[in-house]
């Protein structure tokens, strides 16, 4: 985690660089203990200066933790508002950086100016563009561009991550995860966006973006 940078716009402040250390040994263990974690592609990962757009599959509830163990940079997290409500859990992800975006209605405005204030503060966030945890048959569910959106918007790169094996592990309609499935979270090359064609709308600019990056994000989530 980048020492460097401590505030990501107003109100929010990086949990320092010995939690965020403490947190990840312990994730780490706990994740290759019970769910044998593996990283793929971790030379992938940008280093130093500019922000960076994380963009995954969501098979499980551990994902966000899961993708950021090999990231070092400041990370914030773009997360289901009812998560916030829950015991213990709420206040554990707040103060790692996560910021609420309702599901169903789409990402607002809100959640658009602090993923915005993040990227152009050179730290790295985290999107889901599901929305929702997949089914235990790993099929991805649709993909929603708001997430190339913002990566125009802010002018920083996309790093596809796919997680792999995940559905087996906690899957929507499963109460608690399973253990002992291995996980394998696979880090892309970064995508670098394109300038728009001139004569080319934003919607089709966009969905071409999100294909794209669909493709990629599968190919590495298929069993």
């Amino acid at each position: 985690m980048d020492s460097g940078i401590k505030k990501s716009g107003k109100g929010f402040k990086y949990p320092s660089p010995l939690v965020f250390g403490l947190v990840r040994v312990v994730c780490i263990a706990i994740s290759k203990i019970f769910w044998f974690l593996r990283f793929r592609g971790v030379e992938n990962i940008p280093q130093g200066e500019g922000g960076l757009l994380l963009v995954s599959n969501h098979p499980t509830y551990i994902d966000p933790v899961w993708i950021s163990l090999a990231v070092k940079k400041n990370i914030r997290y773009m997360a289901w508002d009812e998560a916030f409500q829950w015991p213990v859990v709420g206040g554990i992800i707040r103060y790692l950086g996560s910021f609420p975006v309702k599901t169903h209605a789409g990402v607002t405005k809100t959640a658009i100016v602090e993923s915005l204030r993040t990227l152009r503060g050179n730290g790295a966030l985290v999107i889901f563009p599901e929305g929702e945890r997949e089914f235990s048959d790993g099929k991805m569910l649709e993909f929603k561009s708001g997430a190339v959106h913002i990566a125009v918007n802010a002018g920083v790169p996309i790093l596809p991550v796919s997680i792999r094996g995940g559905n087996r592990i906690w899957p929507q309609g499963q109460k608690f995860p399973s253990l002992f499935h291995r996980v394998e979270i696979i880090y892309h090359p970064p995508m670098h966006l394109p300038e728009r064609p001139d004569d080319m709308e934003l919607d089709d600019y966009l969905d071409r973006l999100n294909r794209e990056l669909i493709e990629i994000i599968e190919s590495g989530a298929k069993m």
